[in-house]
């Protein structure tokens, strides 16, 4: 099994081995020999170094403290999550599935061996406390496929501890800037050595995305980011870490949504196989997510019952149903991203984006382009949202309120991909559509709730318990929904005339 750590840290430049003194520097009270060590660590990625465009990095290390396998993958700013596991001849399976959206199936071979002698100490603060390692290292690199030579540096990698405070590194950078030490240009030891053993020497950082300019390069771009948002999920959601299924959900309807509403933009025939596939990758993750979100609703309804209203053993029924229901989802999602099908989907994706099939109207100013494109998505809307309020409340409301809360969404995408040209105009769209999409998902979220309730009162019922308290979560439920209902029309008074488009 898996080890992970959250790594945060800061790799500073240095022309020897030294240390710039560090006591009294944000409570640094002490800074403790801890020895030199040995360390040799050879990376592995794919020969195009798939995961060096992507800044994660496996590697297979010996000497030091924890030898064995590392994967660490990028969260934000200075921080990354090292997930290790122990030491084997070849890369852990575990490990490769976190990789495979990045990897496709491609061979990973031994791409850079790093030994280096590191000198460590540890800072401390007053009461023994370990605020964060420090350590000076001499590194040679020896470049193994993909490139020739070796190249040799020292650096200063400065690492915190568990719960420090993460200022202290903006303190301790400038007490290194005093003392003639300055950050790193590069993000990894294995960056710089892929830079420095490149046979051409042009190894570095890949060159920046260009600015948009047209219609057709806003959407693009928005399709780019949400690409690369969902490719760097995939190991979140595979870790079952919290949100992770429901941002890379978010990802792909972003992605429906850019491409069914500048439809006019883009060759329809090219682009239907590729909404298509993105459907279906939504729906087995909203299989999950829809449970997750229904056990935080139940759970929620149920702890806020008073006592007396709580009969029989309702709690372990709730928690067996959504237990039952998540072993289920969960190997869902599972072989949705272990199947061949989703790397098809991430490889079709990339395609699309590497030679767009755009139409003539793409290359227009994209201030009149997705601006057509917004005020029909906006009309859509209106007519969604007025067809719902016209029904009488029952089935058929629900459906309409619904698909008006789908619609909303896809609304708010578009808006959101036409912001960086529009500006205010498309902000001003999104939010109108979020603040509908709100009381409308709560809508539904009702709607899945009671459908749940029902079920599991009957279950109750057929094993003898008592259905009271599933009545009483059933009646509240059944008020939550109607109260949205009748809050409605006062929402779509205040939004309405903004959506819908004038003349």
């Amino acid at each position: 099994m898996a080890d992970t750590t959250r790594e945060i840290e800061r790799k500073f430049e240095s022309r020897d081995s030294g240390l710039p003194d560090l006591t009294n520097v944000g409570g640094i009270a002490a800074v403790v020999d801890q020895g030199v060590m040995e360390l040799d660590a050879v990376y592995h990625d794919t020969p195009d170094l798939r995961l060096a465009a992507s800044s994660v990095t496996l590697r297979r290390r010996t000497g030091g403290s924890t030898p064995g396998w590392h994967l660490k993958l990028p969260v934000g700013p200075d921080a990354r999550d090292e997930i290790a596991a122990p030491l084997t001849d070849e890369p852990p399976a575990e490990l490769l599935r976190l990789i495979r959206s990045r990897t496709r199936g491609a061979e990973v071979v031994p791409v850079v061996r790093l030994r280096s002698v590191r000198d460590v100490r540890e800072l401390r603060d007053a009461r023994g406390r370990l605020l964060a390692e420090a350590s000076a290292d001499s590194v040679h690199a020896e470049r193994l496929a993909g490139g020739r030579g070796e190249a040799q540096w020292t650096e200063i990698e400065v690492e915190l501890a568990e719960g420090a405070d993460p200022a202290l590194l903006d303190l301790v950078e400038k007490r290194f800037r005093r003392a003639g030490v300055h950050r790193s240009d590069a993000p990894s030891k294995l960056a710089r050595a892929l830079a420095e053993t490149e046979p051409d020497g042009s190894g570095g950082p890949a060159p920046r995305r260009k600015k948009p300019v047209t219609a057709g390069d806003h959407v693009l771009a928005y399709l780019r980011d949400q690409r690369d948002r969902l490719v760097a999920l995939d190991p979140a959601v595979r870790r079952d870490l919290p949100e992770a299924v429901h941002d890379m959900r978010v990802a792909t309807r972003r992605m429906r949504s850019a491409l069914r509403a500048y439809r006019p933009l883009l060759d329809r025939e090219a682009v239907a196989p590729l909404a298509a596939e993105l459907q279906w990758l939504t729906r087995e993750l909203g299989v999950d997510r829809d449970q997750e979100v229904l056990d935080e609703r139940l759970d929620g309804a149920l702890d806020a019952l008073p006592a007396p209203l709580v009969a029989g053993p309702v709690r372990d029924r709730l928690s067996l149903w959504s237990g039952t229901r998540r072993g289920r989802t969960r190997p869902r999602v599972a072989a949705a991203l272990d199947s061949r099908r989703y790397l098809d989907l991430l490889n079709t994706l990339d395609a699309v984006l590497a030679d767009p099939p755009l139409r003539k109207a793409a290359r227009r100013k994209p201030e009149k382009a997705l601006a057509k494109a917004l005020r029909k998505e906006s009309d859509r809307l209106a007519r969604r949202v007025e067809r719902a309020i016209a029904l009488e409340s029952g089935p058929e409301r629900d459906t309409a309120l619904h698909e008006a809360r789908k619609k909303a969404k896809r609304t708010r995408y578009a808006a959101e991909a036409a912001r960086p040209a529009l500006g205010k105009k498309a902000r001003r769209l999104a939010d109108d559509a979020k603040s509908l999409q709100r009381p409308l998902g709560e809508h539904q979220d009702s709607v899945m709730a009671r459908q749940a309730l029902r079920s599991l009162a009957q279950d109750a019922g057929k094993a003898g318990e008592s259905q009271f308290t599933w009545g009483v979560l059933y009646g509240r439920e059944e008020k939550a929904a109607a109260l949205t209902e009748t809050a409605l029309p006062a929402r779509w008074a205040d939004v309405g005339p903004r959506l819908r488009p004038k003349g």
